[in-house]
């Protein structure tokens, strides 16, 4: 009998929002408010004011202020890899205890392939966002669904 496993990469919630932040902001073409993404994907408005400041740190969109104001893309959606979009807003990529050196009470640290077999898959799945860019995944459903085309 075969046993089916399936191993998951979870994302954060924060580096979620980022990612339907950016497809937002590019799809609309325009400038956006933080109040109508966050009314749009049902999400916290706390919690996507933390994720517009970042993704403004990082360069990914410019964040005017007062009347008028909003969000938009600083660059365009086939300069944004999706790669580095994770790695910016990901705090930690520790899959299992041992990839931690701060807790990590493994007894099997000192000898155990696993770790560099977890690792290895980590790497194939950042390198496979590197592939993609934000234009990659904005499609005219996108728009559609965000009722914005």
């Amino acid at each position: 009998m075969l046993l089916s496993i399936k191993f998951i990469m979870r994302l954060t919630k924060y580096s979620d929002f980022a990612l339907r932040t950016l497809m937002y902001v590019a799809m609309a073409k325009r400038r956006c408010t933080i109040d109508e993404i966050a009314e749009r994907y049902l999400i916290p408005k706390n919690h996507l004011i933390k994720v517009v400041n970042q993704l403004a740190h990082l360069g990914y969109i410019t964040s005017i202020r007062g009347k008028g104001g909003g969000i938009e893309l600083a660059v365009q959606p086939e300069q944004i890899y999706l790669g580095e979009v994770i790695r910016a807003t990901e705090q930690s990529f520790d899959l299992v205890e041992c990839f931690s050196s701060d807790d990590n009470q493994c007894i099997l640290t000192p000898s155990c392939k696993l770790a560099s077999i977890l690792s290895t898959a980590l790497e194939q799945f950042l390198d496979t966002l590197d592939e993609y860019t934000l234009q990659d995944v904005l499609t005219p459903k996108v728009g559609a669904l965000l009722q914005l085309n």
